[in-house]
């Protein structure tokens, strides 16, 4: 079937069914049920007595092969295992990483019916409207050092967003992507270690596409790319812009021994959590002031209560005050 897909993508007008059946070695009838389950997955494809098949390109398909098709990336992307329906990609791409999988293999669904965000909060995932996607690494890290990963999968969704939309979003910290005060991509990464090694990290991104409405309760909160400008957008392209960007970083970090200096810079002019009240939530919950992010990613507070400095390694932190991922 892909096969046909192929020579229907060579072909700058229509080829007939019998020079397909020949080039493939097989019958007219094969040549036809092929086009039928092409068109079953979405594909339009004209048919014209005495001229043959022309496949009408577009943007909107969806699937293992168009996301392979032009992918400009070296390692990440390869291979693409496709789900039209999964219950999350992460939990998907750790069995598939458990089973030897290489370092590059990304799980993509249509639709995930059990998606997660932090603190296991459900995350909306219907089918059509968003990109559902993990990416597994195999770095040669300390388990301590993986949250790195997590701030620069932030740093190349954010970048990849203005790149294919003109619209700006800035990182809540650590791994919340914001646009006009609410929540358009969440982050969860997940490892499999031992105490000082690494065996493999899952980096999960779910970005809001063309979602066209939320359930209530959060509409206040979440928004998409639809919702801030009114167009729908390329799934397959945004997604390949995602692994294209995310792999130039993980390839710098990897050169600068897992270091978050260099990226310092670039992090602190997307993060909109600086200079914002926040409420810290943790082993202890307090009022601060974020004030700056230190060279290794982490938040750097003064405390309402006592106007002490503290640096925040993990948790959660929302922003007083406006619209929050909580």
């Amino acid at each position: 079937m892909y096969r046909i897909l192929e020579f229907l993508r060579q072909e700058k007008g229509f080829i007939s069914g019998e020079e397909i059946g020949k080039r493939l070695d097989i019958s007219r009838a094969a040549v036809w049920k092929g086009i039928k389950k092409l068109r079953e997955e979405g594909y339009v494809i004209e048919a014209v007595t005495n001229k043959g098949y022309r496949l009408i390109l577009h943007d909107t398909m969806y699937n293992e092969k168009e996301i392979a098709q032009g992918l400009a990336t070296k390692k990440l992307g390869y291979p693409v295992y496709f789900f039209k329906e999964t219950d999350t990609t992460n939990g998907r791409l750790r069995d598939i990483a458990a089973g030897g999988e290489t370092e590059g293999a990304i799980a993509v669904a249509e639709q995930m019916t059990a998606g997660r965000g932090r603190r296991g909060r459900p995350w909306e995932a219907p089918a059509g409207s968003g990109i559902w996607m993990s990416i597994l690494l195999r770095p040669n890290i300390f388990p301590s050092q993986a949250s790195v990963l997590t701030l620069l999968a932030g740093l190349a969704v954010c970048q990849s967003i203005e790149e294919e939309t003109g619209l700006t979003p800035s990182i809540k910290w650590p791994n919340d992507i914001m646009l006009n005060g609410k929540k358009l991509v969440g982050i969860l990464t997940e490892m499999e270690c031992e105490m000082q090694q690494t065996h493999f990290v899952i980096v999960g991104i779910g970005i809001n596409v063309n979602t066209t409405e939320f359930p209530e309760g959060l509409m206040d909160v979440a928004t998409s790319l639809y919702l801030e400008s009114g167009r729908t957008f390329s799934r397959k392209n945004i997604l390949q812009r995602v692994l294209l960007n995310f792999e130039k970083l993980y390839m710098e970090l990897l050169d600068s021994h897992c270091s978050f200096a260099p990226f310092l810079d670039r992090y602190k002019e997307k993060c909109s959590t600086i200079h914002q009240e926040v409420k810290v939530l943790g082993k202890e919950t307090f009022f601060a002031q974020a004030v700056d992010i230190t060279p290794e990613g982490e938040l750097v507070v003064i405390r309402k209560d006592n106007g002490k400095k503290e640096v925040v390694f993990s948790g959660e932190v929302s922003i007083r005050g406006g619209k929050t991922s909580e």
